[in-house]
C-alpha cells in the first residue's frame, strides 16, 4: 500500500480518514455517554436532505449538508428537551422525511445523475483536498469547544441536575454538542457514508469506555481506534478491491467484539 501514497488521492484519504477519527473519537464519546446515539442516527440520514437541496439548487453538498443536519439537529434537541417520551417518533420522522426529501430533489434535479451510492456508502478516495482542510478547521473548531468546556460537558454528561442546581447552562451545552454532532456527521459520510456513519461514531466511544476512567481518557483512546479501524479498513480494501467505507465499518465491527471477549476474559479473572 506504501506505494499508493505517491498518489493525491491516496494521500486525501488517509488524512481524511485521521482527522474524521479524531471528530468521531471526540464527539462520540459524548454521544454515548450522554445516551443520543438515536438522535445522531437521525442527523446522520436526515442530512441527506440537504445532499438533495444542494444538487437541486446547484451548490455545494457538504455545504447542504452541513447546514441541513444542524437545522435538523436543533429541531430534534428542542423536541427530545420539552418531550423526551415522544422524541424517538419524531426523531424517526424526521429521519424518514430527509432520506425522501434528499432522493426526490435529487430526482427532480435537470440533466444530472448523482451516483447515490458515494453518500450511501462513502468514497473516502474521492475526498479532496479542499475537503481536508474544511476538515481540520471543524477538527480544530471541536478540539477548542470541547477543552474550553470540558467541566461543564462532563457535569452535563454524568449528571444533568446537579449541573442545572450549579448554574451550568444545559440546554446551551446540549444544542452545542447537537450542532458539533451534525457537523462531525457530514464529515464522516464523506467516509464511510451515512448508513454507516452511526458506527464510527459509536463503536470506538463504546470501546474506550470499558478501558478508561474519565471522558478525556476515553475521547483520547477511541481516537486512536478510529484511527486504526480507519487505516485498517482502507488497507483491506485496496488490498483486496473491496468497499472502503464498508470495510472500515466491518474492521471496526470485528474491533468490537474482538475488545468484547478480552473485556469478558478480564472480567473472569483470564487476563490480569
Amino acid at each position: 500500500m506504501w506505494e499508493t501514497l505517491q498518489f493525491d488521492f491516496m494521500r486525501n484519504a488517509l488524512l481524511a480518514g485521521i482527522l474524521v477519527s479524531i471528530s468521531c473519537g471526540i464527539i462520540g464519546s459524548l454521544v454515548v455517554v450522554n445516551r443520543i446515539v438515536f438522535i445522531s442516527g437521525g442527523i446522520a440520514h436526515a442530512a441527506f436532505g440537504g445532499i438533495g437541496l444542494a444538487f437541486f439548487w446547484g451548490f455545494s453538498p457538504s455545504v447542504g449538508a452541513a447546514l441541513f443536519a444542524v437545522g435538523v439537529s436543533i429541531i430534534m434537541g428542542a423536541v427530545s428537551f420539552r418531550s423526551r417520551h415522544r422524541a424517538d417518533t419524531v426523531i424517526g420522522v424526521l429521519w424518514a422525511i430527509g432520506m425522501a426529501l434528499g432522493i426526490i430533489m435529487i430526482d427532480l434535479t435537470p440533466g444530472y445523475h448523482v451516483d447515490l451510492m458515494s453518500y450511501l456508502f462513502g468514497s473516502i478516495l474521492t475526498v479532496p483536498a479542499s475537503d481536508i482542510w474544511i476538515m481540520v478547521v471543524l477538527d480544530t473548531g471541536i478540539l477548542l469547544t470541547v477543552i474550553i468546556f470540558y467541566k461543564e460537558f462532563v457535569a452535563m454528561s454524568y449528571d444533568e441536575e446537579f449541573a442545572f442546581i450549579v448554574g451550568i447552562p444545559v440546554r446551551p451545552l446540549y444544542f452545542m454538542l447537537l450542532s458539533m454532532t451534525a457537523l462531525a456527521v457530514v464529515m464522516t459520510i464523506q467516509v464511510v457514508g451515512l448508513i454507516l456513519v452511526i458506527a464510527l461514531l459509536t463503536i470506538p466511544p463504546y470501546i474506550a469506555e470499558r478501558y478508561t476512567g474519565s471522558l478525556g481518557g476515553m475521547m483520547m483512546l477511541s481516537s486512536v481506534l478510529g484511527i486504526c479501524f480507519t487505516l485498517g479498513g482502507l488497507w483491506l480494501s485496496y488490498a483486496f478491491n473491496l468497499t472502503s467505507g464498508a470495510t472500515i465499518i466491518l474492521v471496526a465491527g470485528v474491533g468490537f467484539f474482538v475488545f468484547q471477549a478480552l473485556g469478558r476474559l478480564r472480567e473472569r479473572g483470564g487476563i490480569t
